[in-house]
C-alpha cells in the first residue's frame, strides 16, 4: 500500500472530526460561498445568451480565485487549530494528511 493511499484510510477513520471555526468565520464563509454560487448561475447564464467565450472565462477565473479565497481561509484555520491540537496530541499523521490536502489544492 503506497503512501497515499495509507492516508486515504487514516482520514477515513477521522470522519468523526469536526472543525473548530467560530461563527464569524462560519458566516464569512457562507457569505462568500452564497456569492459564488450567485457567480456560478450568472456564468450559466452567460452560456445560456451565448455570451462571447473571454467573457464567460474571464468571470469563471473570478469564481476560482473566491473559491481560492475560501480555501485559504479554511486551510488557515485547519493549520492554526486542527494540525496544532494534533501535534500537540502526539498525532504525526496529520502531516501527511496536511501534505496531501496542500497536493490537491496545488493542483489548481
Amino acid at each position: 500500500m503506497d503512501q497515499i493511499q495509507e492516508v486515504m484510510e487514516g482520514q477515513l477513520e477521522h470522519c468523526d472530526r469536526k472543525s473548530h471555526h467560530s461563527d464569524t468565520v462560519k458566516k464569512n464563509l457562507v457569505t462568500r460561498l452564497n456569492r459564488i454560487e450567485g457567480q456560478i448561475r450568472g456564468i450559466k447564464g452567460l452560456i445560456e445568451k451565448d455570451t462571447y467565450c473571454d467573457d464567460v472565462i474571464t468571470q469563471i477565473a473570478a469564481t476560482q480565485s473566491a473559491l481560492n479565497g475560501v480555501a485559504k481561509i479554511l486551510l488557515e484555520g485547519h493549520l492554526k487549530g486542527c494540525v496544532v491540537d494534533r501535534l500537540q496530541e502526539g498525532d504525526m499523521d496529520v502531516l501527511d494528511e496536511l501534505l496531501l490536502t496542500v497536493q490537491k489544492l496545488m493542483k489548481k
